[in-house]
């Protein structure tokens, strides 16, 4: 009921007073900007803190705290910054906090995935004027402001021992972005009320109320029972009874994420794998590309696009999906054909199979524990008795972080709207110092896949640049880098009356929610 009444209000006209309610399907870890490359965290932060550069919904770059930017040399990058913004506290928005946001970056205890990979790619910050930023970097960087969009500005004023409980007791959590934290409950929701000072201009909804509900039932029956106004990471098997209520709207769109397997490329003595009796293996057989490749090939990819994801996908046997920059069309996702991964196995050694873990969370990507439960058992059929551990994301991603897992599910996009992110992050050899690796839990490390790689991030053409990333991607492909399963489609579903912007970068945010038909 309640969500028919605020229908009612919006229609008229009277938005500016209203709460917004949204359930979320992604568990948020931390208040923490600069904590944890996570997309829930990065959707909710959004709200609180701004960056130099923003996306819109297809990825396109938009100004955000700089208002323009241009390249001033073979080597440095300028941007302007907006004049008259300040942060919730009063303090006003200058060069001097960018300098402030970079270097805490690589100093947050305990990260499980490092924003490094974008502060990295700068080698010197020069502060011109209040205003006015300069970005060095060694050699052409044409990417620089894309990787500006994945940097959350926060102001020197917190002080430089500013500890991410600090962020999540609200009282660091000062931005300069559109809404104000009122509270944060770890775990379970965040309340947010509007900044009417905002640069951009006030919201329209006075109060947002962000709330976890990783449960899909339990996410779609709020949503019926008015308790919540929008939620996303709509469950494929509900959608089309969904659409059918005149009184729910959905909202689409194809995603940036892939969604894959990670296996340990480096360890013999890795955890979760025995051979077929459960004895130790005297060398992991993860580490053979053989294996690799015929645990990819009995992976029906096609059964699960249409039986487990409803026809809300596609698979994928890449990074990013087709129509993005960097996919090559000739690189097609492995067939399933579970005869030719017996005859790998054989050909490794292990006509028997072995045993492995296969670990995932079971609240994180849509339909994420029923991927792993099918994928063990296609891989039952040829010999690999799996065991699943499915777990809540923020357990999960905790403990693949310590490499606990030989094999996990894992999904992820881009931060540029090319596939550099995903190759500094995923595949690069792990070098923190380099901001390389960050997220690499395959602790994969190839000096051909590195060398393409640094190539790529100093070409200035676009077409020589993506012609380096497709032989990147294959060579990473061929040695099974990481298996890619699938590219998810990102769906919403909303009360009658408010309109909700689709974003291919699958993040949620109250600023996309309006009202309207």
């Amino acid at each position: 009921m309640r969500g028919m009444v605020l229908a009612a209000v919006l229609l008229a006209g009277g938005a500016a007073a209203q709460t917004l309610s949204i359930g979320v399907g992604g568990a948020f870890t931390s208040m923490d900007p600069h904590f944890h490359t996570l997309t829930p965290n990065n959707a909710l932060n959004k709200h609180v803190f701004d960056r130099l550069v923003r996306t819109d919904e297809d990825f396109r770059l938009i100004p955000g705290l700089a208002e323009s930017w241009e390249s001033i040399g073979t080597n440095v990058w300028e941007f302007r910054l907006r004049r008259g913004v300040t942060f919730h506290d009063g303090r006003p928005f200058t060069a001097d906090d960018v300098v402030f946001s970079f270097e805490r970056v690589p100093n947050v205890r305990n990260s499980p995935g490092s924003f490094t990979i974008y502060t990295r790619q700068v080698q010197r910050l020069e502060v011109v004027d209040d205003h006015t930023i300069r970005m060095h970097t060694n050699g052409p960087n044409p990417l620089l402001p894309n990787w500006m969009s994945g940097i959350s500005i926060i102001s020197r004023g917190l002080g430089a021992d500013v500890d991410t409980a600090d962020f999540n007791s609200g009282r660091a959590a000062i931005g300069t972005g559109p809404y104000r934290l009122v509270s944060y409950t770890a775990g379970h929701q965040a309340v947010l009320e509007r900044n009417p000072g905002y640069w951009g201009g006030p919201e329209p909804w006075a109060r947002v109320n962000y709330r976890i509900i990783a449960n899909d039932t339990a996410r779609i029956a709020a949503l019926r029972a008015g308790d919540v106004d929008v939620i996303d990471a709509v469950s494929t098997r509900d959608v089309e009874g969904l659409a059918a209520n005149p009184a729910i709207r959905i909202a689409s769109r194809a995603a940036l994420r892939n969604i894959y397997l990670y296996l340990d490329h480096a360890r013999d003595d890795t955890p979760g794998v025995t051979g077929p009796n459960g004895e130790r293996p005297v060398a992991s057989p993860l580490r053979d590309q053989r294996v690799r490749q015929a645990l990819s090939l009995a992976i029906n990819r096609d059964a699960i696009v249409r039986q487990v994801m409803g026809g809300h996908a596609s698979p994928s046997g890449q990074f990013l999906a087709a129509g993005v920059m960097g996919h090559d069309p000739e690189l097609r996702p492995d067939p399933f054909d579970p005869a030719r991964a017996q005859r790998l196995l054989a050909e490794a050694g292990l006509p028997q199979g072995f045993r492995v873990v296969l670990a995932g969370p079971n609240d994180r990507y849509v339909n994420d524990d029923r991927i792993i439960q099918a994928i063990a058992q296609m891989w039952a059929r040829v010999g690999v008795r799996t065991e699943v551990q499915a777990m809540p994301s923020n357990v999960y991603f905790s403990r693949s972080a310590r490499n606990e897992f030989s094999v996990g599910l894992l999904g992820w996009g881009t931060g540029t709207g090319e596939p550099d992110s995903p190759m500094i992050g995923l595949i690069a050899t792990p070098n923190p110092a380099r901001g390389r690796g960050t997220s690499n839990r395959s602790m994969y490390a190839n000096p051909a896949f590195d060398a393409l790689l640094d190539q790529a991030l100093v070409t200035l053409d676009t077409g020589l640049r993506e012609a380096i990333y497709r032989r990147a991607t294959r060579v990473a492909m061929e040695d099974y880098a990481i298996i890619p399963l699938h590219h998810q489609v990102n769906i919403w579903a909303a009360r009658r009356g408010l309109r909700v912007v689709a974003r291919n970068d699958e993040e949620t945010y109250a600023m996309s929610v309006r009202p309207g038909e």
